[in-house]
């Protein structure tokens, strides 16, 4: 804190004095978001990224994997994640490798795209999923977790049949295979990965045995898998951090005490529909009488019967548990909201309530819809991409789709990425809207069928043998050709 010249001076007759200024004024400048209270705990974060993850990441993945299996609501909102970044049939991908003049190589598209689709049917080791299911496990197993892994493999081997004319097989693994606790600072080694000074990733070390029956030290019977083999798929919220944490680590506290919370009042509704009756009797001197039977009543209870045989002061009285609760439902409504902005999926998707108009749902749908395409980012950086990129040079390298010459260096493996679409919520709206655009040149016809998911060529294709197949039949559609342009003025006169 600069001292001022009248501090000096009030100093000069008071010390005491000028102590008490420039403490006050050093008070009033600090932020009051940086000051504690009794009323306002104040967490000061003295651990690094990696030290978290070290102490909470098995703990977090855990947990986040009892919800996903025993807790309807957090099963529900992973698959709304993960059908929403990945979908039904995956990302997909049209190849568009470039010639020197900028145009696009149709024939080499083609014969890529003919060989992908072979590969997609069993790329993986183990030949039980296609890349659609694959690639939906790989985000099922990122989101859940918080980091997911698959080695390339690459070339024929003795131990392999890959199972199809691409020779490249994905082996997928989960986070449990490099284990949190193996490190070794002279190797580099943090959690499982190798780095170098730069703290790039160099291998990673896999246990050759699942972790519950390891019974040598994690050193000696892990694996070395060079990182250019590797894909990793991690959410990582820091510069600099190794390993990911659970998308579900915020709303795990939430989700747990939603799931208490419904299992209390249901059954105390359960209860609360077992009709209990009771006797109220009055003072003792009103019932009490010689030699009466103190043994106890039942009254059987009937629709429309009368109680006439009640004693001097006696009534019926019915247990009423105040269940179900009426403010259950505004209660849940407020968590799972909480739950969908901590996840970053859609309330209404998560929560299965569709209610509200057209307009709320579509703001709705077009703000939440950000969220579920930087995932697909994320997604396909870090796996679809590099998959295709290795696929193409496999390709070549093998001789099963050869690179033409003239080929613009570095195009060969260029690719759109099409991912899920934003739905519709009135379709008549939205193409209306989309056909608009096209003919006003603010959007082409390819942008739109990729908006829908679609692939263009695939659309011209289907269209084109659609039309072909009906003009052979003799059959008429709306769609089955041009309209004939109207006749040139003065023709009929």
């Amino acid at each position: 804190m600069k001292v001022t010249a009248l501090d000096r001076l009030i100093g000069y007759f008071s010390p005491l004095a000028e102590l008490r200024r420039r403490h006050v004024r050093s008070v009033l400048a600090s932020y009051d978001a940086a000051e504690s209270s009794r009323t306002r705990r104040f967490y000061r974060e003295r651990a690094t990224q990696n030290e978290l993850v070290q102490k909470s990441g098995q703990v977090i993945r855990a947990q986040a994997r009892h919800l996903a299996r025993n807790h309807d609501l957090a099963r529900g909102a992973l698959r709304t994640l993960v059908n929403n970044v990945v979908g039904a049939k995956g990302i997909g991908i049209e190849p568009q490798p470039r010639r020197e003049d900028g145009s696009i190589d149709s024939d080499y598209a083609a014969a890529l795209l003919e060989a992908w689709r072979d590969w997609v049917r069993v790329p993986e080791v183990t030949h039980q999923l296609s890349f659609s299911k694959l690639q939906r496990a790989m985000a099922r197993a990122w989101i859940r977790d918080g980091d997911v892994f698959s080695q390339m493999i690459i070339g024929p081997r003795n131990d392999l049949d890959h199972g199809t004319r691409v020779p490249l097989s994905l082996e997928a693994f989960e986070a449990d295979l490099v284990p949190f606790d193996l490190h070794d600072e002279r190797r580099g080694i943090v959690q499982g990965i190798e780095r170098n000074a730069w703290g790039k990733p160099l291998a990673v070390h896999v246990l050759k045995t699942n972790p519950s029956s390891i019974s040598q030290p994690l050193a000696s019977d892990t694996k070395r898998i060079p990182w250019e083999r590797v894909l990793h798929l991690a959410s990582l919220d820091h510069i600099g951090q190794i390993r990911g944490v659970s998308e579900f680590a915020s709303v795990i506290t939430r989700l747990e005490d939603i799931k208490d919370y419904e299992e209390s009042e249901r059954v105390a509704a359960k209860i609360a529909a077992m009709l209990t009756a009771y006797v109220r009797k009055g003072t003792p001197e009103l019932y009490v009488q010689e030699g009466a039977s103190r043994e106890p009543r039942q009254i059987n209870l009937a629709p429309g019967m009368i109680i006439d045989d009640l004693g001097p002061g006696e009534e019926i009285g019915m247990i009423d548990s105040k269940r179900p609760n009426p403010n259950l439902i505004t209660f849940r409504q407020g968590q799972l909201r909480a739950i969908a902005a901590g996840l970053g999926g859609s309330y209404s998707s998560i929560s299965r309530d569709y209610g509200g108009t057209y307009s709320a749902q579509r703001q709705e749908l077009v703000e939440q819809w950000i969220h579920y395409a930087v995932l697909t980012d994320d997604f396909v950086g870090q796996f679809v991409q590099p998959v295709w990129e290795t696929f193409v040079t496999v390709a070549h390298q093998y001789g099963v789709v050869r690179m033409p010459a003239g080929l613009k260096p570095g195009s060969h493996d260029d690719a759109v990425y099409v991912a899920q679409s934003m739905p519709w919520i009135d379709p008549l709206k939205e193409a209306l809207g989309a056909e608009a655009l096209v003919k006003a040149g603010f959007a082409s016809e390819v942008e739109m069928i990729r908006r829908r998911g679609a692939n263009p060529d695939d659309v011209l294709e289907q269209i084109a043998q659609f039309r072909k197949k009906a003009v052979e039949m003799g059959l008429s559609f709306s769609t089955s050709g041009v309209e004939e342009p109207p006749p040139e003025r003065g023709a009929e006169e």
